[in-house]
């Protein structure tokens, strides 16, 4: 069968969750893109379920070029659902590294579109730039990032998220982005990762009331499924847009131990081609804090496949603020 969809990651997974519904097979079915294809209704998700990190890669397998990304990755799908969940874990897999590869030149085409959104930003001196009071105190920081118009994630956010935590704070955390539950207290790292983060600093002996905690994006960037708002991670002209903020904090507050939580923490300090995984739990000198280091972001351990996983990744996260509080 020929089947025509949208070139878009939604209109594939659409189709792909018909498809199996049907138990069509992938060597029966022939993809073919096209920007103006009818919509396809998705049917409700069946009882097949297949990890997250498929849908992850899946995505950004789908911001490639290639017309037989469709195909390989409904490939995947039908093996996941139908031989075996692990799939992806075996990497020598010639399908696996099909999908991986495709996953890998959708990020560089990604980055390459942000870089220019990005540029193009820097030059016309766009962003939260024009809203960011000189001189001004934490609390008048605070005050006027509730007008931040710097970027567009103003618009469906419920309010602007600013940091928490004294002036003086010996350690600053960065994350990402406001949660859903921050979004509507208003306040940083107050839903499930929050819980983490706060059972692991206890842990080992820093107080979160002396902590100074902000993330690199003031505003939560989400994506609608039904009634539940899901996490969507900040693009680059986002991260770029809200940056002085989070640079109008760390010239205020100072730390001697900055903390980056997560990946996207880690590049907006550090720069694009820092690797979390190689270079986590490593002191590094930044034009912030002499001691800088990135661990991983507390949702990364609720996101653990199994409760051997989540125990790992917590005690990862862990050490690494133990790193922070003994420095």
């Amino acid at each position: 069968m020929i089947l025509s969809i949208a070139p878009t990651f939604e209109a594939w997974q659409a189709a792909a969750r018909g498809l199996l519904r049907d138990g069509v097979p992938p060597a029966e079915v022939e993809w073919r893109e096209a920007a103006d294809a009818p919509v396809i209704e998705a049917p409700p998700p069946g009882s097949a379920r297949v990890p997250r990190q498929f849908l992850d890669v899946a995505r950004q397998a789908a911001g490639a070029t290639d017309p037989a990304r469709w195909s390989a990755l409904y490939t995947v799908l039908w093996r996941l659902v139908h031989e075996r969940r692990e799939l992806l874990a075996d990497t020598r897999d010639p399908d696996v590294r099909r999908l991986n590869g495709l996953a890998a030149q959708g990020r560089r085409q990604v980055q390459q579109a942000e870089m220019q959104e990005v540029l193009a930003l820097e030059q016309q001196g766009g962003g939260a730039a024009p809203f960011v009071p000189k001189g001004a105190g934490l609390d008048e920081l605070r005050a006027a990032a509730a007008r931040c118009e710097g970027c567009e994630l103003f618009r469906r956010a419920t309010q602007v998220v600013f940091g928490r935590g004294p002036t003086g704070a010996r350690v600053l955390l960065v994350g990402e982005q406001p949660g859903d539950q921050e979004d509507l207290k208003g306040a940083p790292f107050v839903g499930p990762a929050g819980e983490v983060l706060d059972r692991a600093l206890a842990e080992v002996g820093l107080d979160r009331r002396q902590v100074y905690v902000t993330n690199a994006v003031k505003h939560f960037s989400f994506v609608e499924r039904g009634k539940r708002r899901i996490h969507q991670t900040p693009r680059l002209p986002e991260i770029a847009a809200c940056r002085p903020w989070l640079e109008a904090e760390l010239e205020i507050v100072k730390p001697q131990i900055l903390g980056c939580l997560g990946a996207t923490a880690a590049r907006a300090i550090f720069g694009p081609e820092f690797r979390l995984l190689r270079q986590r739990g490593q002191f590094f000198a930044t034009r912030w804090s002499p001691k800088t280091i990135a661990t991983l972001h507390p949702s990364a351990v609720l996101r653990g496949q199994d409760d051997a996983e989540q125990a790992r990744l917590y005690a990862m996260l862990r050490d690494d603020l133990r790193l922070m509080a003994a420095a």
